[in-house]
């Protein structure tokens, strides 16, 4: 058995997104042992010395940093993973691509197409491995729907809808801004809806169902002004509260997207469903182990929708996991997203999705904006592969 390689991660953020990218880390040497790179944690960067410190004891982190610049830096570094707020990551990314390091960056890669644009040329110039966290491609029964699509079970598709609904800011004692609530700040976010929960949708439908080519939008933002939790002063909300949009894709075939924080009884609704001229299948994150499926090709005297419970070891991702049936969550797809990083890097490929690849779903969100600002259909420039 070859020696393992380790690989020495420098972590940017301990929020949300920090724990997710940490535990995955963590896990990786439990249940891909076969893995020739070793995650290890190395350092762990935030500005309060304090909280970050506590963080590293949580997790492990061997260190840890109050500046990034002194993060990337550092010659005990191999790849720097980027969770803070949109309006860090290209910063970030590009001074860690022009030190070699390998970069992997939450969504969405940035807030604008123009920002994104020398996020790429940094990384392709430098040519580091990178790669963003669009990690609902690597849940298995979404994994599975792309193998049944590229398979031909649906044959030629039709249609193509998805929905990503929450209901956490209809107050409008909410505040905006800050540590917690960034997502209200069109400064430190660049979107709302339209680049935290759509930008989801965007990334899998053009991973299952290819590039999208032209959108009509519209948007809404229910309540204009909210006090800023930094400032305490009220002013007006620049973000999107709920975004529909519907588009055609490449292959023929018509989209149909919402997203909204305005819809009471959801926290995190996301769904999406393909028909086809042969089939159909649709999911349900709330159900996430399970792909609906339904076959015209079946008998019509037991033709029907099928539940396909993803959980069998000849299934992706889930010969790694537990026995059949018993089922995983949502915190195992970014371990499969670092797990493919790590087996990109041992073959040299690229791990999808790589910046390059992000930046077309970026191009994807800038239309929907663009749409509903002039109310008009946009091309969206996609180049999807």
């Amino acid at each position: 058995m070859s020696k393992k390689k380790d690989l020495r991660i420098g972590l940017v953020g301990y929020g949300f997104m920090g724990r997710t990218h940490s535990n995955a880390y963590r896990r990786i040497p439990n249940f891909f042992p076969e893995l020739q790179y070793n995650p290890i944690l190395k350092a762990v960067c935030a500005r309060n010395e304090e909280r970050v410190t506590a963080f590293a004891e949580q997790w492990g982190y061997e260190s840890i940093e109050t500046d990034w610049r002194k993060l990337v830096a550092r010659d005990d570094i191999d790849a720097i993973d980027i969770c803070t707020p949109n309006n860090m990551h290209a910063e970030i990314a590009i001074a860690a691509a022009e030190a070699g390091k390998m970069v992997l960056c939450e969504k969405p890669l940035a807030r604008t197409v123009a920002e994104a644009q020398p996020m790429v040329d940094a990384v392709e110039k430098a040519g580091v491995p990178n790669t963003v966290y669009y990690n609902y491609r690597r849940i298995p029964a979404v994994t599975l729907a792309k193998q049944l699509i590229d398979a031909g079970k649906l044959g030629k598709i039709f249609h193509y809808r998805a929905n990503f609904l929450q209901d956490w800011t209809i107050s409008p004692e909410l505040p905006q801004g800050g540590e917690g609530l960034w997502r209200l700040d069109n400064s430190a976010a660049g979107s709302g809806v339209t680049g935290d929960l759509l930008a989801h949708c965007i990334d899998t439908a053009m991973w299952l169902n290819g590039g999208i080519k032209d959108v009509s939008a519209m948007t809404e933002t229910f309540i204009k002004e909210r006090v800023h939790s930094k400032t305490g002063v009220k002013q007006e909300v620049t973000i999107d509260d709920a975004c529909l949009f519907h588009c055609h894709f490449d292959n023929g075939s018509l989209g149909l997207f919402e997203s909204t924080r305005y819809a009471r009884g959801h926290k995190a609704h996301y769904t999406f469903e393909i028909n086809g001229e042969h089939a159909s299948i649709k999911w349900n994150l709330h159900d996430l182990s399970r792909l609906e499926y339904f076959d015209h090709r079946d008998e019509s005297i037991e033709r029907g929708w099928r539940s396909i419970h993803v959980t069998d070891e000849d299934q992706p991702y889930m010969d790694k996991w537990w026995v059949p049936g018993l089922s995983i969550g949502y915190e195992h797809s970014f371990v499969h997203q670092i797990a493919d990083f790590l087996k990109a890097l041992e073959e040299g490929k690229p791990c999808s999705p790589t910046f390059r690849e992000a930046q077309e779903t970026q191009k994807v969100c800038e239309a929907v904006l663009e749409s509903a600002k002039s109310r008009s259909w946009k091309d969206t420039g996609v180049e999807w592969k």
